[in-house]
């Protein structure tokens, strides 16, 4: 099966400062797939790269097509979700503002409403919560309201860039579980950047390694796990 994104050697640089070296990874469709590393590693420089919010050279392809130098915009009509570390809401505006926002360059006004049904059946304070000013959300809503948002751009692709920060456990895992829904349901292939090590390679079925801006490993998830090195680094014990 094809790949639905493929990276081939990646080199990403702000400014003159590179961070990420030859890094090359695939995610298969309907795949959920972790990048595991320490801060500084290049997780998130990664999911920018895909994006082309960074200066990005070698080859990115979404679904065979090269992506590598097309605007935001354009990346995100092809069907590509950022969930931005910390989460990337309008605070001002209300939950039922920024998920109209997110749908704004959509034609299909009927796709549109179905989809805003599916994000309240998955997050339902979320329709509670309409007329609520989202700066005034819990920690937990706002990351629900930043998925949902990126659901509204009826994505084939979701990049989630630590949806666990600053959250209690509970609420972790009732979002990870939702995710989890999304993927098998929706049929939303994710990209997912995550501190919670253990978390994420119960949820992805996919891990890559990064150091230095580099991979160091990758595998299945259950292998990645069983890895000594990476459960002394990573997971603590």
């Amino acid at each position: 099966m094809a790949a639905l994104l493929e990276a081939s050697g990646i080199k990403a640089f702000y400014g003159q400062t590179q961070a990420l070296h030859d890094v090359s990874f695939s995610l298969a469709p309907g795949g959920i797939t972790t990048l595991l590393g320490a801060n500084g590693a290049g997780k998130t420089t990664t999911l920018r790269s895909i994006c082309g919010m960074v200066r990005t050279e070698g080859s990115i392809k979404l679904d065979g097509r090269p992506i590598t130098g097309k605007a935001t915009e354009d990346i995100i009509r092809l069907g590509v979700g950022h969930v931005p570390e910390g989460r990337g809401t309008f605070t001002n505006l209300s939950v039922g503002e920024n998920l109209r926002v997110a749908a704004y360059t959509r034609k299909d006004k009927a796709a549109t409403e179905r989809d805003l049904a599916m994000v309240f059946e998955y997050f339902p304070i979320l329709k509670a919560r309409m007329t609520q000013q989202a700066g005034t959300l819990s920690g937990g809503e706002q990351q629900m309201l930043a998925i949902s948002r990126a659901l509204m751009l009826s994505p084939r692709l979701m990049l989630l860039d630590e949806p666990s920060f600053g959250l209690a456990p509970l609420i972790v895992q009732e979002i990870f579980r939702i995710m989890r829904r999304i993927n098998s349901e929706a049929k939303v292939s994710m990209l997912l950047v995550e501190q919670n090590a253990a978390l994420a390679l119960e949820l992805a079925d996919h891990a890559y390694v990064l150091e230095t801006g580099r991979v160091v490993m990758s595998g299945k998830s259950a292998d990645v796990k069983n890895n000594e090195a990476i459960r002394k680094s990573y997971l603590g014990y």
